[in-house]
């Protein structure tokens, strides 16, 4: 009957069916954009996916801006956080170990461990954390991979979510303890010492000393108190990971209506992960404040390209399996998706991976789509709320920075309850709106923000998603 198409295969939630024949070569359309060429031959009513879907370079750039009304500000809106004298504001009140260098990275979680138990005494405490990684020697400082290594460590030094930080060193390694002491713009209010493992006679005076004062500074920190802050204070990191065919049309586009309502009142917002937004980056060169904002954007395209083909592959090489199992074909389909995180608000600037978010509105930041390389890089900047979306399931954390996470669909939601925070799956059932779920997540940033634990948090995740991102020759 006329108006009613009929499903000739199989097709698995949350992909693709043709609701027209189309020929072989021709583009295939999503979200009012090309996606790919149909491979073969395919009729209405048939399954859309890798069997007769592929990437092409030619369709990049030919993305449109979806219709939606303006999100409103929400004058006077506040959130309970710990005002730094830098004029940032904290959202957790944590104190860091820091490793300048893999050799120290045992040392460090060692002293965090042993320190945990202190907590119980010191109830405004949340937490202590050991930033470690596999990185800090054998390669050049001054290089791009350097300096990028370099900027990770440093903004966290100095995030405004650390009352307390030492730094751990082992002596000699490329990156010591006074380069980012003596580099780092950590707040004023930041309890800072350090600690060398050489000059203090090996890993368990190290430790001891370590755990000291720690436990020092986590009965200092422990005195301070939220008080309410304007929620322009609040940077916002945007994030997606095991992406599904739900994703764009469900927790992505409300997130982006979160993050609008964020930037409408004064705050920041950074979408991040530019191998995804391949083929999706019109809608944010049509919303740059300038040419030179289109420019940097565009540069950091052209480097990726380069990037990925002198190692063999292409940006098609993302989706993963995990986000083509869920429905998505081509990396056109899965940008276009994941930009919808970004709303629609001007695009204020492009930042280097891990450099400093400088002002109010929506920035986007240089990073991989690997998850915790791409969040590291968004807490390194300062980001004091992550909000993470999935579709396929993502057990992510962060410290000090809370990851809230949102379920696409409501089947992921109630299969992993105990790692998701939110449900954005009541869209694609039709009862709810783009608008009630973005509403929700606000809600919930605000709230994540002024002290309630996400479901990361009350895991005790967090430490092993701290990857600064590692490019550049190891000597």
């Amino acid at each position: 009957p006329a108006g009613v198409l009929l499903i000739g295969d199989d097709v698995p939630q949350g992909h693709k069916v043709a609701v027209r024949d189309v020929a072989e070569g021709a583009p295939v359309h999503k979200y009012g954009t090309a996606i790919g060429i149909a491979v073969c031959p395919i009729e209405a009513g048939r399954h859309v996916h890798s069997h007769n879907l592929a990437y092409a370079d030619a369709l990049d750039g030919s993305a449109r801006d979806a219709a939606r009304a303006a999100v409103p500000a929400d004058p006077g809106r506040t959130f309970d956080g710990y005002p730094r004298a830098d004029g940032r504001a904290g959202t957790r009140n944590m104190v860091g170990v820091l490793a300048t260098v893999n050799c120290a990275a045992a040392t460090a979680r060692l002293i965090a461990a042993e320190a945990r138990p202190f907590l119980a005494q010191y109830p405004h405490v949340d937490g202590v954390a050991a930033f470690t990684h596999t990185g800090g020697c054998g390669f050049i400082p001054d290089s791009p991979g350097g300096q990028v290594f370099l900027r990770t460590l440093r903004g966290y030094a100095a995030h405004p979510n650390l009352a307390g930080l030492i730094i751990v060193g082992l002596g000699c390694e490329m990156v010591p303890v006074q380069a980012i002491l003596e580099t780092a713009p950590i707040p004023a209010d930041t309890l800072v010492d350090s600690l060398v493992i050489q000059e203090l006679g090996g890993v368990r005076a190290t430790v001891r000393a370590g755990v000291e004062k720690v436990r020092a500074m986590v009965a200092a920190a422990d005195q301070r108190r939220r008080q309410p802050l304007p929620v322009a204070q609040l940077v916002l990191g945007l994030n997606c990971g095991g992406s599904d065919g739900y994703s764009g049309v469900t927790a992505n586009p409300a997130l982006g209506w979160a993050s609008d309502r964020l930037v409408a009142g004064g705050g920041a917002s950074v979408l991040a992960e530019t191998s995804e937004i391949t083929g999706a980056e019109d809608l944010l060169v049509r919303r740059a404040v300038s040419p030179a904002v289109c420019q940097a954007l565009a540069g950091k395209m052209a480097w990726w390209r380069e990037y990925v083909r002198r190692g063999g592959g292409s940006l098609d090489n993302n989706p993963s399996p995990g986000n083509k199992a869920g429905g998505l074909t081509t990396i056109i389909e899965k940008s276009l998706g994941a930009v919808a995180k970004s709303g629609q608000a001007p695009l204020q600037g492009v930042l280097d991976y891990a450099a400093p978010v400088p002002g109010p509105g929506l920035y986007f930041m240089d990073t991989p789509g690997y998850d915790p390389v791409s969040v590291t890089g968004l807490i390194a900047g300062g980001a004091n709320v992550v909000v993470f979306t999935t579709g396929r399931g993502s057990v992510l954390g962060g410290v000090p920075t809370p990851v809230l996470k949102v379920a696409t669909n409501t089947a992921l939601f109630e299969r992993l309850r105990d790692d998701m925070d939110l449900d954005a799956g009541p869209i694609a059932a039709g009862t709810a709106t783009v608008e009630d779920v973005g509403r929700d997540i606000y809600e919930a940033v605000i709230a994540v923000a002024s002290g309630r634990r996400t479901a990361s948090e009350e895991l005790g995740l967090g430490e092993a998603e701290f990857v600064p991102w590692a490019i550049g020759a190891v000597t």
